[in-house]
């Protein structure tokens, strides 16, 4: 246990130390308030039984300038969020003049080989006409002038793809204890430093709110390309990347998510993907469990015998260090959300939570469904 604990404690030696610091939040666009013109930004929401959020998300939308499209794909939602968006439309028509002129499309059925999302988004991206293009999730508010923002950051860094990882809900329990590391864990897989490097392999996006040149996209192929991906932004992004443009990925507590979660549906999310993170590989799985109790459990394990048995220091040297040395890699996030520093001490025990919907979302792929979301199952058989 002793010589775990040491290669926990390698283990997050190496993440303080490497020159990219994923663990750090140095990537970051935040808006300053200001409206512009957007002129050439079409705004393309997928949206399916998303009722409870989809006004406040197009009233913030509202508050980002003026000039640009506004294009919905009512994904065959059953909730009301069809008649929402209905009588949005008819308002914004009666009363004259809007900051954006909105699109509703009613969605097909999702064809055979696609994922839901990517197939809504296609049915829109039929109807965009303008350069930019916003992919915006219809749980997603952005601050007052935002879109500015990443027009700006498009245009500063010469990307054709800018992506902000919104700031989720950190409200309730459940919200705190896995949201963060959610984030943290997604860092450590897709550092943004190499994301945002133009000679890097690594590409990342956040499906939330990502702009894009409508250029890149077509010279992808549109999202036929992409079409039966489960994890669509970095999908994405890779296939951008590979083209030759440019592609950028940060944090922002200007894009926050509207959508609150319990465990069940922090689990259901996570378990969604995780499977598919790893290709589907058994030997992939096993390694990552072992790897994900060896750097979360095994310092505290060791720091339990070391308490023990009074006669092992070197147990409680890994044991504590390891345990420095994780709070210190997770602190910058905890801070981002606005967490007593003392919160770092729940990481390894959402670690294991993670590790349970990994386990699940294996489990489910093996008896025959690759994923569940929104009342769609998705067959490992397609």
């Amino acid at each position: 246990m002793t010589a775990l604990a040491f290669i926990a404690l390698a283990a997050w030696a190496a993440v303080l130390v490497l020159p990219w610091q994923p663990h750090r939040i140095r990537e970051r666009l935040e808006s300053d308030g200001t409206a512009g013109r957007l002129d050439d930004v079409t705004v393309l929401i997928p949206a399916r039984n998303e009722a409870a959020v989809i006004e406040r998300t197009l009233a913030a939308l509202a508050r980002q300038g003026a000039g640009f499209d506004v294009i919905v794909v009512d994904d065959e939602s059953d909730d009301g969020t069809g008649e929402i968006l209905a009588r949005l439309g008819a308002a914004g028509a009666s009363h004259g003049p809007h900051p954006f002129a909105l699109r509703v499309v009613a969605g097909r059925p999702r064809r055979a080989g696609w994922s839901g999302k990517l197939w809504a988004l296609q049915q829109g991206l039929e109807h965009v006409e303008r350069p930019l293009v916003l992919l915006l999730d219809a749980d997603i508010e952005l601050a007052p002038g935002t879109i500015p923002a990443l027009v700006g950051q498009l245009r500063r860094t010469g990307a054709s793809l800018v992506s902000i990882m919104a700031t989720l809900r950190c409200e309730t329990l459940a919200e705190r204890l896995l949201a963060p590391p959610f984030v943290l864990f997604f860092k450590l897989i897709y550092p943004f430093a190499l994301a945002n490097a133009p000679r890097r392999r690594t590409a990342a996006a956040a499906g939330g709110c990502i702009l894009i040149a409508a250029e890149a996209l077509q010279a992808i192929g549109g999202f036929a390309a992409l079409r039966d991906a489960l994890i669509d932004d970095c999908t994405l992004a890779a296939a951008v990347k590979r083209r030759g443009y440019r592609t950028w990925i940060g944090m922002s507590r200007s894009v926050r998510s509207l959508r609150p979660y319990d465990f069940g549906d922090f689990w259901r999310m996570v378990s969604r993907t995780a499977f598919t993170q790893l290709r589907y590989s058994p030997l992939l799985l096993v390694a990552t469990i072992a790897a994900m109790l060896v750097v979360f459990v095994a310092p505290i394990a060791s720091l339990v015998a070391a308490l023990v048995d009074a006669r092992s220091p070197l147990a409680m040297t890994a044991g504590a260090g390891a345990l420095a040395a994780m709070a210190a890699a997770y602190y910058p996030t905890v801070r981002f959300y606005r967490l007593p520093g003392w919160w770092v001490a729940t990481l390894p025990f959402a670690a294991v939570l993670f590790v349970g919907m990994t386990i699940d979302s294996a489990l489910k792929y093996w008896r025959g469904t690759r994923a569940e979301w929104k009342g769609r199952a998705y067959r490992a058989a397609e």
